[in-house]
């Protein structure tokens, strides 16, 4: 609730501080004193617009903050979190106007944009005036309250949750179904492709080994010539392994003279003589199978092109066949078991819109079982407001599925007709400034713990109203002040009388015009109040007396 607010240099209000309590809180003074300014100061405070106009005169800037302690920190949870803020048990929303009627906005002393601001604000305050209301009147809201009226909180988020499962089903299914179709149409090509890949069976890095035995192949009696020069060159008569063995062993001959020494060099020889024999054994390896034959060079290039040919056809380079003929693969499995996931899927969205239409069917029924409930309560609210002529009705309408969502199937909608044998529509649109004022405070007695907003401001709507109607006004306020703050500004002494707290708001000063707030903190400041506005100017001992009954009325009440 609002528990302080602070005004400075705003219009006619040098500088104001104002602490608030719960329940009804009044404002009184004359036309002209200035009431319009503290509620223009508070909207401020909420992200109203900012004018050049509500800067004081002479002053460069316009200041006002307003706290408030919250009974419910978690309805600002999510918002707090999206926004970077500290939120606790208490707001301190402040803003500052230049001039120039350009304006800043603080929340708990951090930075925010008038958006953000405005959006904290009408969470704490909700405005309710001759012509200009918030809430209620926006038909959006109204499935809202209808649903927090019937109860419905854990409903609302099964269903949400359920309406979610059934988009990602369908989303899911959509998705499956075009892939499926795609595949389709690509069918007879995979599978081709797939044939022909196993036939040529690609393995990995064969291209480089066709390239390296191509070459082999293409210079092949001139390698064979080669390395029988080479294995000539080692093994024969006069090659390297006979003089190697005829030079170790010519050593060993005098080993015992050579010392130590000379069996080093022995042991080398020895192992070069092991060294030439193993490389002469893969000379004649090698030369043995370029006489062997094997592959044909045609054959080889024949497998090459059809190598090629193939990762031309697929956009990719030969060595990544196998990759490709896997995925292939893979594909034509999915192609040849879509029917039966396609089937999966379906079952899976119908079991979530079965699951969802159940509830939102039962939603549908609680909504028009309490919207019933609703008018009968605000039908008879109206009667003693002098709106017995009105009617009040809940419409909830059933829609088609394209405007179903995760709040069900639903649209909510208060209507109202002023006269009889009206059709009934719109509120906002229906109803005059002072009707729609009290359907307000009717719809807000019975909705009384429905809605974030724990402070909710009046404004005149006792507007062309009087005695027994007026006193019903103030009986109203008063009982919705037991669940809300309500503050109200009224030229009624029967709704001033209701209050718990009073202010009167005065103006003084004839150069330099101020406007005051001053608290009537006891009995006989407010029966002089209430005396003023029953009499005018001229304060009789009869308005006193018709004062201290009502006040009296109003304690005994």
């Amino acid at each position: 609730m609002l528990e302080h607010l602070h005004i400075s240099n705003v219009v006619l209000i040098e500088k104001l501080s104002l602490d608030f309590a719960k329940g009804l809180c009044a404002l009184t003074g004359e036309t002209g004193a200035g009431k319009s300014i503290l509620l223009d100061s508070l909207g401020l405070a909420m992200g109203a617009r900012s004018e050049a106009r509500l800067v004081r005169k002479g002053e460069d800037m316009a200041s006002v903050t307003a706290s408030f302690s919250l009974e419910k920190p978690d309805s600002f949870k999510a918002l707090a979190e999206e926004n970077g803020l500290e939120i606790n048990g208490e707001l301190i929303l402040r803003r500052q106007v230049n001039a120039d009627g350009r304006s800043r906005a603080w929340v708990n002393d951090q930075p925010v944009s008038i958006t953000l601001l405005k959006e904290i604000g009408d969470m704490l305050v909700e405005y309710h005036g001759q012509f200009e209301t918030h809430g209620l009147l926006n038909p959006k809201t109204h499935q809202s309250f209808l649903d927090e009226y019937a109860g419905l909180e854990i409903e609302l988020k099964r269903l949400e949750e359920y309406w979610t499962s059934w988009r990602e089903a369908k989303r899911e299914l959509a998705n499956a179904r075009a892939q499926a179709e795609k595949a389709k149409a690509e069918e007879e090509y995979i599978r081709t492709s797939v044939e022909d890949l196993s036939a040529l069976d690609p393995q990995e890095n064969e291209e480089d080994g066709l390239l390296d035995q191509r070459t082999r192949l293409k210079n092949k009696d001139q390698i064979i010539q080669t390395l029988r020069g080479a294995l000539e060159g080692l093994i024969s008569e006069e090659g390297a392994e006979s003089r190697l063995v005829q030079t170790a062993r010519l050593l060993e001959k005098s080993g015992d003279k050579l010392g130590e020494k000379g069996a080093d060099i022995i042991s080398l020889l020895d192992r070069s003589i092991e060294n030439t024999r193993e490389a002469a054994g893969a000379i004649e390896n090698m030369a043995h199978e370029f006489d062997e034959g094997g592959i044909s060079l045609e054959q080889l290039e024949d497998r090459l092109y059809a190598l090629r040919d193939q990762a031309r056809k697929h956009g990719c380079n030969v060595n990544e066949l196998p990759k490709k003929l896997e995925e292939l693969a893979k594909s034509l499995e999915l192609i040849d078991g879509q029917e039966t996931a396609l089937d999966e899927l379906e079952k899976k969205v119908a079991s979530a819109r079965s699951a969802y239409e159940r509830l939102a069917d039962e939603v549908s029924e609680r909504r028009k079982e309490k919207a019933n409930i609703l008018d009968e309560l605000v039908m008879k609210e109206l009667m003693p407001l002098k709106l017995e002529r009105a009617v009040f009705t809940t419409q909830v309408i059933t829609e088609d599925e394209d405007a179903w969502g995760a709040k069900g199937k639903d649209t909510v909608c208060f209507l109202v007709a002023t006269n009889p044998g009206a059709e009934p529509g719109p509120i906002n649109k229906i109803a005059s400034g002072g009707e729609m004022a009290r359907f307000m405070l009717a719809l807000k007695v019975v909705l009384a713990e429905v809605g974030s907003a724990q402070t909710l401001v009046f404004d005149e709507v006792d507007t062309g109203i009087g005695g027994a109607t007026a006193d019903a006004v103030g009986q109203r306020l008063a009982k919705l002040a037991q669940y809300k703050q309500i503050l109200v500004v009224t030229h009624s002494p029967q709704v001033a009388a209701s209050a718990s707290t009073h202010w009167i708001v005065a103006k003084g000063g004839d150069e330099n015009v101020t406007t005051t707030v001053i608290a009537l903190d006891n009995p006989e400041k407010r029966r002089e109040e209430i005396a003023r506005m029953l009499a005018g100017a001229q304060i009789t001992e009869e308005a006193r007396a018709a004062a201290g009954k009502l006040l009296e009325t109003d304690r005994a009440a």
